[in-house]
């Protein structure tokens, strides 16, 4: 275990992760969530976590990883066509991973995500929660929308709402 990131994920409060993304911002993204969700067939589920537990620390658990784990505890890849994707940001390690699908995985290249996880970073340490969340959250729909056109009888199978954890 990394004692500099053990220190991170002692000192990180959820009052920061309120600050970071307080319920306005939450608002903000569920409802670009389910605006861009129109455009295609893909669910998107944005999941916010403050820090990891002493013991997912002491077991060198990275991002990577808890991210897949939320991935299944959430349910995101229980949908009909297997295009959902987890947009999951750990706030102690300033981290951004997004774990798509099998069905996405087939089509839209891990290239693409990185971008995306990238920009993301670069405005979430520039203090801009908000706008790198929604951003990342169009870009997302981008590649989705390009992959998996919409159609109107979509139904939504997973929560717009972000979730904190």
């Amino acid at each position: 275990m990394e004692l500099a990131r053990f220190w991170r994920h002692i000192r990180m409060s959820p009052l920061y992760a309120r600050r970071s993304f307080p319920a306005p911002t939450l608002d903000a993204i569920e409802r670009e969530v389910g605006l861009q969700e129109k455009r295609h067939r893909g669910e998107i589920r944005f999941v916010v976590e403050a820090e990891l537990t002493s013991a997912q620390l002491w077991r060198d658990l990275g991002a990577r990883e808890r991210a897949r784990q939320v991935f299944a505890e959430q349910g995101v890849w229980n949908t009909e066509e297997n295009t959902g994707i987890l947009v999951y940001v750990l706030l102690a390690d300033h981290k951004v991973e997004v774990v798509a699908d099998r069905g996405i995985q087939k089509r839209v290249a891990a290239e693409e995500w990185s971008a995306i996880v990238k920009a993301m970073e670069t405005q979430f340490r520039a203090g801009q929660f908000e706008a790198g969340a929604l951003a990342g959250v169009r870009a997302a729909s981008d590649l989705l929308a390009r992959h998996f056109p919409g159609s109107a009888d979509d139904q939504n199978q997973l929560p717009d709402r972000p979730m904190m954890i």
